[in-house]
């Protein structure tokens, strides 16, 4: 069952019925959530989604034939993981030879061309002095090798300059590029864990498709050059580069042989292990679809592949450079049955050594390329040398002033166009419904596609100075359980309303900080704020004055479950969930959701009308989670300095892809009630129009100004 036709399934009265007999009213005889384990929580959770992940991945291939039937739509997936889906347009790459350099019996030429108008590669053309016919040509992609001199980048193609002198003199072409950070133009890899730009990932945007794409334009490239063998291409890089090499092996039939090295693990390692926090965004791909990445390595099948890799690289472990090979080895299996010694043509080198480029490495490749490229399986005699200084390989003397590779992220993946306004109700149901598909494939895929018991129980319930408190407890993510917090005038048998809470984490510290005057004992388990004792009279008179209940409710990464608050486990733990293909805040959505079911399960307020309420980011998470409930589950939605735009937060794979801010508040505003509390009057005009245009009532979308 799918998770639209699962909650479609969801109805007013499930909500009110308690699981396996338990009487919410009453306390269960269980132990006390332990909430300051929110690491642990975080450690289960990534191994379980690990592993789910690694289960799944390839899983359906059975056969060739299922091989053959399913290879095209995962090459699409990557491409759009990339932010390459649909493909840029080939423009003209306006290639341009700079200068050139001669070495014994090769030259080099310094070049450039646009993969994109004014995203510039710069790379050096490696070139035999004698050449007969048209030669075996390598793609080069480098790795993370700045060379730098007095603040002038030289680009990393001078650090890898060895590479491409061994294959000219050796009877190859090799074109050897640049990265976009550290190439003589120096753009940005390092996004979200070193400039806090997040919504990379809401663009689904990630250096690694840039890098992909220059790729594709060097092989156009080559084949530009009469020296070069179209039919015979390789790719080879480490590092980064290694990486690159997966990629546009993966995504481009015209490499036909690839040794990556050091370029690739599996999840395992990048999340469980922690080696993600090794590496930059250029190694990742957006990962929408959930994949390991064996699955990468696969659509390189049946063409030659050589994976290799040092047996004591820190970032890239042995076990889980392994494990790749074992998986992808089986797809190299399966066309056995129509290509005699296909599984051949996968190979594992480890060598000794670190993460580091050495000659053992280095040698295993050229030998590769010589037997696939060349039918040449003579001993490699040549070392791979260093001949130039960094100045003789320098492409530019004055940097172009159009260039855009320092603002690609602003463009590489296009945001979603200014949306129309819709004319009636059946052209707004036409233009939402691919928003809404488009939300729960491409940004909460990774929700859960069951939905599990929430086994709801009472873990607190008392009256004290006039207040009944009380904490309900539900299935959660892993190694906890949620907990609800519901509060009203004691001996209120039946609320009017029930304004559920939603809480980052100020407003976490806020809530604990106005009941703990009354309430601290039942809340040891917490690290408290100090106490707020007018907070807690303010309370008090609320609900003496109002038959409200009002329920508090902190989902995954707040209050209870917090992880690691130091800013580098922050930016890391989120890194990991988007390797999951995750955010935090997509699966807070999940989570709002959950306890909004549980808030409608508590017997004393299962018919009572539902309001949410939340502040900055996690009012942005409470107005999609609104959107996903049966129409008049949450009656209306107070909002705090919600974003006015996804580059604020909160942050969904993709979702800037299809729609912004506005058009969410227009969805929301068709099941509930939205009311905006803000500074200004601005940034909801499209909402508005909308509202106006169908004749909603007046009061469905309201800007209020906040409150002192």
């Amino acid at each position: 069952m799918n998770r639209a036709t699962l909650l479609a399934l969801l109805s007013p009265a499930l909500l009110c019925v308690s699981v396996a007999g338990q009487d919410p009213s009453k306390p269960a005889d269980r132990p006390k959530v332990d909430t300051s384990r929110g690491d642990e929580m975080l450690a289960s959770y990534f191994a379980l989604e690990t592993e789910k992940i690694r289960r799944n991945c390839l899983s359906e291939i059975k056969t060739l034939d299922d091989w053959n039937a399913k290879k095209g739509e995962y090459r699409r997936q990557l491409l759009e993981m990339l932010g390459l889906d649909p493909l840029p347009e080939r423009s003209d790459l306006k290639a341009d030879v700079t200068g050139r350099v001669e070495h014994g019996d090769f030259l080099v030429e310094n070049l450039h061309f646009q993969s994109r108008p004014g995203l510039y590669v710069t790379g050096n053309l490696y070139l035999p002095k004698k050449i007969d016919q048209p030669l075996p040509a390598i793609l080069y992609v480098c790795g993370h090798g700045a060379v730098k001199k007095d603040g002038v980048s030289y680009g990393n193609k001078v650090s890898y300059q060895h590479h491409g002198a061994w294959f000219a003199r050796n009877g190859y072409v090799c074109l050897t590029i640049d990265t976009l950070q550290l190439g003589e133009i120096e753009g940005i890899h390092h996004g979200t864990y070193r400039y806090g730009m997040w919504w990379w990932l809401n663009r689904g945007y990630t250096p690694a498709g840039v890098e992909a794409w220059n790729c594709v334009r060097a092989l156009d490239y080559l084949e530009t050059r009469p020296e070069v063998d179209k039919t015979r291409f390789g790719v080879t890089g480490r590092s980064g580069g290694g990486a690159y090499s997966w990629w546009i092996a993966a995504i481009d039939d015209r490499i036909k042989a690839a040794v990556p090295v050091a370029g690739i693990t599996d999840l395992q390692n990048h999340v469980v292990d922690g080696c993600v926090e090794g590496h930059c965004d250029c190694m990742y791909m957006v990962n929408t679809y959930r994949w390991d990445y064996p699955q990468v390595a696969a659509l390189i099948a049946p063409r030659p592949l050589l994976i290799s890799n040092t047996d004591s690289d820190g970032i890239f472990p042995l076990d889980g450079v392994v494990r790749t090979f074992n998986h992808v080895r089986r797809i190299y299996k399966l066309h056995e049955a129509v290509m005699k010694g296909a599984t051949a043509n996968v190979a594992l080198n480890i060598s000794p050594g670190p993460h580091k480029d050495t000659q053992e490495l280095q040698l295993h490749a050229f030998r590769w390329f010589n037997h696939y490229l060349k039918g040449d399986d003579k001993p490699v005699e040549m070392v791979a040398e260093k001949f130039f200084e960094p100045e003789q390989l320098k492409v530019f003397d004055k940097l172009p002033t159009d260039e855009i590779n320092t603002k690609i992220q602003e463009a590489f993946v296009p945001e979603a166009p200014p949306p129309q306004v819709p004319s009636d109700n059946a052209s707004w149901q036409e233009m939402q419904s691919p928003w809404r598909k488009a939300l729960l494939d491409k940004a909460f895929h990774a929700w859960p596609n069951t939905m599990e018991p929430l086994n709801l129980q009472t873990a607190i319930s008392l009256d004290r100075d006039g207040v009944h408190f009380a904490a309900y407890d539900f299935n959660y993510p892993v190694a906890t359980r949620g907990r609800l917090y519901v509060l009203h005038r004691a001996g209120l048998a039946r609320p009017e309303l029930n304004v559920l809470n939603v809480l980052d984490d100020q407003a976490w510290q806020e809530f604990l900080a106005s009941v703990r005057p009354a309430f601290e004992a039942e809340l040891k388990g917490e690290r408290l704020p100090p106490a707020d004792a007018s907070g807690w009279e303010s309370m008090k008179k609320m609900f003496a004055s109002f038959p409200w209940a009002m329920s508090y409710f902190a989902p995954r990464g707040v209050g209870p479950t917090a992880f690691d608050q130091s800013e580098k486990k922050q930016v890391q733990n989120r890194r990991r969930l988007y390797l999951l293909g995750q955010t935090l805040e997509s699966m807070q959505v999940w989570d709002v959701f959950q306890a909004t079911l549980a808030a409608h399960r508590i017997e004393e307020l299962h018919d009572v009308p539902l309001w949410l309420q939340s502040q900055r980011r996690m009012a942005g998470v409470s107005l999609y989670s609104s959107m996903f409930q049966l129409k008049g589950m949450v009656q209306r939605l107070d909002l705090y300095d919600l974003p006015k735009s996804h580059r604020e937060g909160p942050i969904f794979l993709n979702v800037s892809r299809y729609l912004d801010m506005p058009q969410a508040v227009a969805m929301a505003a068709e099941r509930s009630k939205v009311v905006l509390y803000q500074d200004d009057d601005t940034g909801w005009e499209y909402s508005q129009s909308v509202a106006q245009r169908l004749g909603w009532d007046a009061k469905q979308i309201q800007i209020r100004r906040k409150p002192k």
